[in-house]
């Protein structure tokens, strides 16, 4: 089941993941998206860019949601993360598919799901160095999707009143603030992301909803490390380490 290029990394809680050895691999922010994401109910959760089915397979244990769904783009990649699910024994509940984001209104239908998560490519084309392989770039930079695409596909994809949640770099707030009101996804809710109390946000947690009335609540900032150094009190609660 565990190739010869892949390894299996610890989640905690009896959960497994298999990833690339020199691969992307998950990090913090899909993490803090599925911890984020974990208070709304869902009788249909899909997540949109789902790489290694990291959010998935989280979601699993952090919710009763009995149909969770991912979609991953690269066919190597989502078969990777359908063999973590098979390996969680989670196959009745977890379902990876692979294809185009784009796509995945033909593939799943239209307004299926109360609840998208997404974690998606973070830099525009162009932006930033490009990664060294590949599956590194596809998965950091906007080559098979954008932000645009990934709003407007999502806006298909919910049902009235159904939620999305993302990740993103705190740097392109504007853009995504502005990109969900275009499709008419309100934004709700809204967490800044700190490396540390002294340093300024790198990343943002953002809660939308589909026709939503107009009222944002900002929450609390995140530190993800103390001023000494040491791992937040949050941080090691959302790990599952206090």
């Amino acid at each position: 089941m565990i190739k010869k290029d892949e390894c299996l990394d610890d989640l905690q809680n009896g959960l497994f993941i298999i990833q690339k050895q020199n691969g992307f691999k998950f990090g913090i922010d899909a993490v803090l998206l599925a911890d984020f994401a974990k208070s709304a109910r869902s009788s249909a959760t899909l997540d949109l860019c789902t790489g290694t089915g990291i959010v998935p397979i989280l979601l699993s244990e952090k919710t009763d949601t009995q149909q969770i769904f991912g979609l991953e783009i690269q066919e190597d990649i989502a078969e990777m993360a359908q063999r973590s699910v098979q390996y969680n024994n989670l196959n009745e509940r977890v379902y990876i598919t692979g294809g185009d984001l784009n796509n995945a209104p033909c593939i799943y239908g239209r307004s299926k799901f109360d609840k998208i998560t997404c974690n998606p490519p973070y830099m525009k084309c162009g932006a930033g160095l490009q990664n060294d392989t590949d599956t590194k770039s596809v998965s950091r930079h906007e080559i098979l999707c954008t932000l645009d695409d990934v709003l407007r596909v999502s806006r298909e994809l919910l049902m009235s009143k159904g939620r999305f949640f993302m990740v993103h770099r705190a740097s392109r707030l504007a853009d995504i603030l502005c990109t969900m009101r275009k499709y008419r996804i309100e934004p709700k809710q809204l967490r800044l992301v700190h490396p540390s109390p002294e340093k300024a946000p790198n990343l943002v947690l953002v809660e939308g909803m589909k026709d939503g009335g107009e009222e944002l609540k900002i929450l609390p900032p995140l530190y993800v490390y103390d001023s000494d150094g040491s791992y937040s009190e949050e941080i090691n609660k959302i790990y599952g380490r206090k």
